[in-house]
């Protein structure tokens, strides 16, 4: 089967809805629950001829921060009375985290794989994390990734096989540093303890 057609099909679809379009999506839609991998691999591909990869990256890091500053208020004003009745009706209670164990938290949501975007800035948000430990402490983190899977995505889908590489050295990197920093911490909280 021929993947290449679907998927300029769909590229040509984001293309055609323009720059503003896609990245004002990037911003609002992953505190909804749409993955933010749905824009960062697709992104270079989409955007890359027409703006440049650097601008192109530049447009998704504002996106993912003004995500992370949407979902935060959502979860910190907006949304918080009817997400404290929902985890209560599921049995859970709100997370209470000390103000010391706030940046082990932020930390080790953020290099915990597996838990959505999404989810992370909603439950960093209802744990009341300072907004300025929050945002330095995600954007340190969460940036460099967005970063990297851009690239990646346009290097695969344009077959570009050095970038390739040089993509997925960054992510095992980051992956392998996400690790080292979560042992650290775990380390570091356990012997607070």
């Amino acid at each position: 089967m021929d993947w290449h057609t679907p998927v300029e099909t769909a590229l040509g679809w984001i293309r055609g809805a323009g720059p503003w379009t896609f990245f004002s999506a990037m911003a609002l839609l992953p505190a909804a629950g749409v993955p933010m991998l749905t824009f960062t691999l697709t992104a270079g591909s989409a955007f890359g001829q027409r703006m440049g990869m650097p601008a192109v990256v530049a447009a998704s890091l504002v996106a993912t921060v003004t995500n992370l500053a949407l979902t935060y208020w959502l979860a910190r004003r907006a949304l918080r009375p009817w997400l404290t009745k929902f985890i209560v009706r599921m049995g859970y209670r709100m997370p209470e985290v000390e103000s010391g164990d706030i940046t082990d938290l932020i930390v080790i949501l953020r290099m915990t794989t597996g838990i959505p975007f999404f989810v992370q800035n909603y439950l960093l948000g209802l744990a009341d994390a300072p907004v300025g430990r929050y945002l330095a402490v995600s954007c340190a983190l969460v940036l460099p990734q967005t970063a990297a899977f851009i690239v990646f995505g346009d290097a695969l889908l344009h077959g570009k096989g050095r970038a390739i590489f040089i993509s997925i050295g960054v992510l095992a990197v980051l992956v392998a540093a996400s690790h080292l920093v979560r042992r650290h911490w775990n380390r570091t909280s356990a012997g607070t303890t």
